[in-house]
């Protein structure tokens, strides 16, 4: 190998300052190792000078025509910053001339180039918050990346079809199936958003060197069981699709059921009445969650094909009051049955478009009709009608033990697997009319945040300022109903902050269900108060609200540590 005399050093990164100054410690490296070096901007001129090997800072230009006459290579912003010498060292070993970039394969190349896809059950924090960090995890390791949100509004920033084809890799953090048709034949790399939110740098990272080309859109499901640890797959996210998809005819029902009762209690009854109408809207939204939440998860399994085998099976199972335990069976049923047939059923290549339109929705709507009827439907409606019971005439005992149990289990990872477990079930027992558990889990869920903005107006002393404004931020989102806004004070203290959490958590749910507190929309956080009838008891769910924020928020104040601050003023 030829021996490296001079290097140039070539900046090109949107974080100017800190490549500049990473530039510089690497200059100073490779003066101590016997090379002579030179700074430059990528838009400066090059120098007449010549040099042996240029090594991009940030990430490699698009453009490399003006260096086809030298070795080249690339150093990110983060691999200076965790070690400048190791970065140096493998940058000159692996440097390769413009020629032999241009013909190395594509999932060989340093990957600079991304675009992303979130989205989260609900739609509405996870998406959000795992879009910025993923912009701002890009910026400091000297990528690019557009990024995609399909949160509850619909997707916003929609990728283009030029931003996908420029991009080396496509990252789905998504905790629910999303139409990957546009991305067949990029590398892809899938992960949970609560990954991408919490360990940035680490999904980076792994979809650099994890990135499978993606052959058909129908690897949705198969791909992301190989990482447990990254966030819970396979049939749990399934059945969050579902949800997901059922969350607005929840929504939708029970505010206009709620509404429907401003007339009076009976105004209801009166036929043709205003308030009759729009209990009648109501019930026709909530005749659709069991449909809906069957459907998606049918199609969450299956894609297209397993659209319709899910829905008529859900509806199935609310013709046999199966309930929402009735429309889980159905779809998951609808979906492994239409995606075995798909898989199974083999025809000539000018009939093959008949299979996902014609053959599959057939043959699956049928399976799961006659399973429904002969087999599931019956013995899962007598668990649901027991269930129903014990919810409706169990004693104050035992109405506080949920209260406490699914109020904390919204407190324990902060949206993460069982947060949304909890939020998954009782959304489910609004359709047996059970509005208790919703209260308690919506409550819980407010605590941890709102905690959290108190803690830090208690102990400012303790917080720095970049905390005391995220305690700010903490307390909108908890309003919210977004306990994701606690997260950031987790990331740093989980020892401290989970238990924290857990207890105003625990306490809350207990009030609420003692106060028999009840709510009949899954989302809202403190604005469905402003729906009357939304919540009953309002003034005492208020309060149940208020001591556990409060008991989260006096807790953490004592147990922060005060040398963080200290050591951050230091």
């Amino acid at each position: 190998m030829q021996t490296i005399k001079s290097l140039l050093f070539v900046i090109n990164s949107q974080q100017y300052v800190n490549a500049l100054i990473l530039a510089k410690k690497l200059a100073q490296i490779a003066q101590q190792q016997g090379y002579d070096s030179a700074i430059i901007s990528v838009q400066d001129e090059l120098p007449e000078q010549d040099f042996d090997t240029v090594v991009f800072i940030g990430q490699t230009p698009s453009q490399l025509d003006a260096f086809n006459d030298y070795a080249v290579a690339t150093i990110s912003l983060q691999q200076a910053m965790d070690n400048a010498e190791q970065s140096l060292q493998d940058a000159l070993s692996n440097s390769k001339t413009v020629a032999q970039l241009a013909t190395q394969p594509n999932d060989q190349r340093q990957a600079q180039n991304f675009v992303a896809v979130t989205a989260c059950p609900t739609g509405v924090a996870h998406t959000f918050m795992a879009a910025e960090a993923l912009q701002q995890g890009a910026a400091k390791l000297g990528y690019r990346i557009q990024v995609e949100t399909q949160g509850s509004v619909g997707a916003k920033n929609i990728l283009t079809d030029e931003a996908i084809a420029a991009a080396d890799i496509v990252i789905l953090a998504t905790d629910i199936e999303v139409n990957t048709d546009r991305f067949v034949g990029k590398r892809v790399y899938r992960c949970g958003t609560g990954f991408a939110l919490k360990q940035t740098d680490k999904a980076f990272a792994e979809a650099i060197t994890e990135a499978k080309v993606l052959e058909s859109s129908k690897q949705n499901s198969q791909k992301t069981n190989q990482d447990a640890n990254k966030e819970k797959t396979g049939v749990y996210k399934h059945l969050l699709t579902g949800v997901s998809f059922m969350l607005p005819m929840v929504v939708a029902g029970g505010l206009l059921i709620a509404l429907s009762l401003c007339f009076g209690l009976n105004a209801a009854e009166e036929a043709g009445s205003l308030a009759a109408v729009l209990k009648q809207i109501g019930a026709a939204a909530f005749s659709l969650m069991v449909p809906m939440l069957a459907g998606y998860i049918a199609y969450s399994i299956a894609d297209r094909p397993g659209l319709a085998p899910g829905l008529v099976g859900g509806l199935i199972a609310t013709q046999l009051n199966a309930g929402f335990l009735g429309g889980i069976v159905a779809g998951f049923l609808a979906g492994y049955i239409a995606l075995f047939l798909a898989k199974k059923i083999k025809l000539p290549t000018s009939l093959e478009a008949l299979k996902p339109i014609l053959i599959v929705p057939l043959l699956g709507t049928l399976s799961v009709g006659l399973i429904m009827f002969y087999v599931v439907g019956h013995p899962v409606a007598q668990i649901f009608e027991m269930m129903k019971d014990f919810l409706n005439n169990m004693g104050t005992t035992n109405a506080v033990l949920m209260g406490i149990v699914l109020a904390s289990m919204m407190c324990i990872d902060l949206g993460g697997p069982i947060n949304k477990a909890a939020y998954a079930f009782t959304v489910g027992l609004l359709t047996t009319n059970t509005y208790m558990p919703m209260a308690a889990t919506m409550a819980g869920g407010m605590v941890p945040a709102i905690g959290m903005a108190i803690a830090t107006l208690l102990a400012k002393q303790k917080f720095n300022q970049s905390e005391r404004d995220a305690g700010k931020a903490a307390f909108v989102l908890g309003l919210c109903f977004i306990s994701e806004g606690a997260i950031p004070f987790a990331a740093k203290d989980p020892i401290r902050v989970i238990p924290a959490c857990i207890a105003g958590g625990a306490v809350t749910g207990a009030l609420v269900a003692l106060f028999h507190c009840e709510l009949v929309t899954p989302h809202g956080g403190i604005f469905v108060l402003l729906i009357p009838n939304a919540i009953s008891h309002a003034w005492l769910y208020l309060a149940a609200i208020a001591i556990g924020s409060c008991i989260t928020g006096v807790i953490y104040a004592l147990l922060k540590r005060r040398e963080v601050v200290e050591v951050q003023a230091a």
